[in-house]
């Protein structure tokens, strides 16, 4: 196990790998977009390389669009020494409900949870991440990745103490972006509306923030999405430039 978690244990990680990918669904025909093909691999195998090495071992991933491709690609090739469940939602969930969806059968309990999506990827250690959640004011805790051009991303607004304060429309400028990487205690996931669909960024995280209870953890890493051609032109550099951040 990675020396980022020796002195508690790593948190079980959900991914989720369940939207439509619609900018770049013309490139990947019969293929989620999560499982672009990039260096061998797909994209999200990419994703639980990356927090495998940092020690994490347990991964859940939540799929909807062509849910049986990812499935199928995790049990005809499993990821040496973690293990990978995929949960499908038949009807959409939203990324907060198809988070919800995949924890339903977990024991509840105060332990975290680290949830990240299966089309971006940051080099960030996650521990700070999950360590602002043990300092007694937070509830949830949120990867902000500072740009000097964040033009293509909505970005956050941070209160004292880089509490989040709200989800801000794109604009001109740098700013802090959301990086789609959260951590969450028990308490806060057993709050959760029941409501479906259920958005992280319109209906979670607005609430949580009126609260002051919300970390933003802030990193320059390097950071990237393949939402768009030409993001997704840029994975497969991205990958083999980065070889040394992966689980072998």
């Amino acid at each position: 196990m990675s020396e980022l978690f020796a002195s508690q244990p790593p948190p079980p990680v959900v991914i989720l790998a369940g939207g439509f990918g619609t900018r770049v669904s013309h490139l990947l025909p019969g293929l989620p977009k999560p499982m672009a093909p990039v260096a061998g691999r797909p994209f999200v195998e990419w994703v639980v390389r990356f927090f495998a090495r940092q020690g994490c071992t347990e991964f859940v991933l939540s799929t909807g669009y062509l849910s049986d491709v990812i499935a199928a690609h995790f049990l005809r090739q499993p990821v040496d020494r973690v293990h990978v469940t995929c949960r499908p939602e038949t009807t959409p969930l939203g990324t907060a409900g198809g988070f919800l969806n995949c924890i339903q059968e977990a024991p509840k309990s105060d332990d975290a949870w680290l949830v990240v999506n299966g089309d971006s990827l940051i080099f960030a250690d996650p521990r700070p991440l999950i360590a602002s959640l043990s300092a007694g004011r937070t509830d949830a805790a949120l990867l902000g990745l500072t740009l000097d051009d964040a033009s293509r991303y909505g970005t956050l607004e941070l209160g004292a103490q880089d509490r989040l304060a709200a989800f801000r429309e794109k604009r001109n400028g740098g700013g802090v972006i959301n990086t789609g990487v959260y951590a969450f205690t028990g308490a806060a996931i057993r709050a959760m509306p029941v409501a479906r669909p259920l958005s992280f960024e319109a209906d979670v995280f607005p609430a949580l923030a009126a609260t002051g209870r919300v970390a933003v953890t802030r990193t320059t890493a390097a950071f990237l999405d393949i939402g768009t051609p030409a993001s997704l032109a840029e994975a497969e550099r991205f990958i083999t430039q980065n070889q040394r951040e992966f689980f072998p």
